[in-house]
């Protein structure tokens, strides 16, 4: 902090606070571990509050940007998407971003495997798990983790 009360972060560190917006927790903490392992702490407490209170924010927010009308416009589906497509898409994905950003494969190959889990319909019990026990078992160990740094 600067002497009149000004915060002055680097490229790295203001990139890893400004994730907490525009993404979910566990990418924020990623970007944060690699960008600024020094805040990451805070970023992990931050990232988890902003989601807790998304549902308390948001509301107020959209009827103040949005009229009545706009927020009763049923949206249609332009065209159904096939069983193959939703399988084909995570895999797909994943290849082309392996190919143009392999530093990003781990983090978006997790979230494909998520949804080829839950799209092939093969493996009910473990995507359940995946979406619900897991996720709070991980998001548990992750807390306690993070206070022993």
């Amino acid at each position: 902090m600067t002497q009149i009360g000004v915060f002055v972060f680097s490229l790295a560190q203001a990139a890893a606070i400004g994730i907490i917006g525009g993404a979910d927790g566990p990418t924020a903490i990623y970007v944060s571990s690699i960008l600024a392992p020094e805040l990451l702490g805070a970023i992990a407490v931050s990232a988890y509050s902003y989601m807790a209170l998304v549902p308390l924010i948001q509301p107020p927010i959209m009827r103040a940007l949005t009229t009545h009308s706009e927020r009763v416009i049923q949206m249609q589906l332009p065209r159904e998407v096939s069983q193959a497509e939703k399988i084909l898409f995570p895999l797909l994905l994943l290849i082309l971003v392996a190919l143009i950003v392999p530093g990003a494969a781990p983090l978006l190959g997790m979230f494909c495997f998520g949804n080829l889990m839950k799209e092939c319909r093969v493996v009910a019990r473990l995507s359940d798990t995946a979406q619900n026990a897991l996720i709070n078992i991980a998001t548990i160990f992750l807390g306690f983790l993070l206070d022993l740094n």
